[in-house]
């Protein structure tokens, strides 16, 4: 039977960027941490990094929502 799953790595383009290791580890951290909600992950950003890259000074809900669906787009 075919393997139905998607490979781990099989729908990125290209090697993730520093930043976004260090984004995908926070947020990691903050699902560990027992944080889901969105406004949750934005607050355990602000206090424990990285910051936003081209937006704002501090991660809102929809700041950070903006750039998961950026990155997810690419």
């Amino acid at each position: 039977m075919a393997n139905l799953y998607l490979e781990p790595h099989q729908a990125r383009t290209t090697e993730p960027t520093a930043y976004e290791n260090l984004l995908g580890d926070s947020i990691e951290h903050a699902f560990s941490s027992g944080i889901a909600e969105l406004q949750g992950l934005a607050d355990f950003l602000n206090e424990h990094g990285p910051g936003p890259q081209n937006v704002v000074d501090q991660w809102t809900a929809e700041s950070l929502a903006a750039e998961l669906h950026r990155l997810g787009a690419d």
